[in-house]
């Protein structure tokens, strides 16, 4: 079902046509405005999806809405989404190990020429820390937009020109098919390449180019690093935390490279943006009621008359139409 869904949860994205039609085209590309913070009470897992244009949805908290006020925001998938989170407990996911690991990562920083930022291609604006552009500074950087195969050709064309604007190198590359590993490798020794002209100039021998590999969790970090050097060196799973620790590796004798944690921020302000990691599997799912992410993709869904819950229907068989039950 990723294909299909590949953009539902696009934040606000480029005024550009996308071939899914998931998410209005508009002006604006801040990301998602962040949302109040909320009870973390536990909830039951019983709730009721009532699809169409007028319905409301009752989660296992208490957002309900419907009527005028849902009619208002029936073309604002953003604004729709804030109601449906009011409700529910707050996303939150901050393993132990990440605290070590953002420490020890802005020591490694200091010792690289150039950073790999890592990013779910699905949702570019929700995968980037709120302070990567600070850790970063003027150090040289290449953004790596992951997954591409999940997302269509003309959503890769407008996220390419919204970075390009910005003067972010940017990348489009499937791990787990190696497709983009190589441009990536190329890029990283070109962009660093002044570093060697320097050392000669002060009469020391040329180095390996040393490239750290960021971003958040599950974005694929490792699986690059993997297909890069066409050989399993880092740990990789279809699922957030399975790196831990920082691990240099070489790739020849041109090329360093820092696998790193998927680093998260200790708390998400942005409860919209949360929703779309736990949809895209970008964040533990301990962290989330599964039943209430479940029952607003459906509810998202039943906004996108371009794909409908007719997807999910005919992947699993299930009539979502009306109703979700217990999960």
């Amino acid at each position: 079902m990723a294909s299909q869904l590949s953009s539902l949860c696009l934040p606000n994205s480029p005024s550009l046509p996308f071939n899914f039609s998931l998410c209005r085209a508009r002006p604006s590309l801040a990301p998602p405005a962040a949302t109040p913070s909320l009870s973390s009470s536990s909830p039951s897992p019983s709730f009721q999806i009532v699809g169409g244009r007028n319905s409301g949805w009752r989660g296992t908290g208490v957002a309900q809405f419907g009527g005028d006020e849902e009619e208002a925001d029936w073309l604002d998938l953003d604004a729709d989404l804030c109601h449906w989170t009011k409700g529910l407990r707050t996303v939150q996911w901050y393993p132990g190990h990440i605290a070590k690991t953002e420490k020890e990562l802005k020591e490694q920083l200091k010792l690289m020429d150039v950073v790999v930022e890592v990013r779910d291609a699905r949702i570019p604006l929700s995968t980037t820390h709120p302070l990567m552009d600070s850790w970063l500074g003027t150090r040289k950087r290449i953004l790596v937009l992951n997954r591409e195969d999940m997302i269509s050709k003309a959503d890769r064309n407008a996220w390419a020109t919204y970075f390009t604007k910005q003067g972010i190198k940017v990348i489009f590359a499937n791990g787990q098919l190696g497709m983009g590993t190589m441009k990536l490798g190329r890029l990283a020794k070109t962009l660093a390449a002044d570093v060697n002209v320097k050392r000669r100039a002060k009469g020391l021998l040329p180095r390996a180019v040393r490239a750290g590999i960021v971003g958040y969790p599950n974005v694929g970090k490792s699986s690059l690093i993997n297909r890069l050097l066409k050989r399993r060196m880092c740990p990789a799973a279809p699922r957030p935390g399975v790196t831990r620790e920082l691990k240099w590796v070489h790739f020849g004798k041109d090329l360093e490279l820092l696998d790193s944690p998927g680093i998260i921020p200790m708390r998400i302000s942005d409860q919209v943006a949360a929703i779309k990691l736990a949809i895209c599997d970008d964040i533990g799912e301990k962290s989330y009621n599964v039943a209430d992410v479940a029952a607003i993709l459906v509810q998202m869904l039943t906004r996108l008359p371009a794909v409908g819950v007719g997807v999910l229907q005919n992947r699993y068989k299930i009539d979502v139409d009306g109703h979700c039950g217990d999960m």
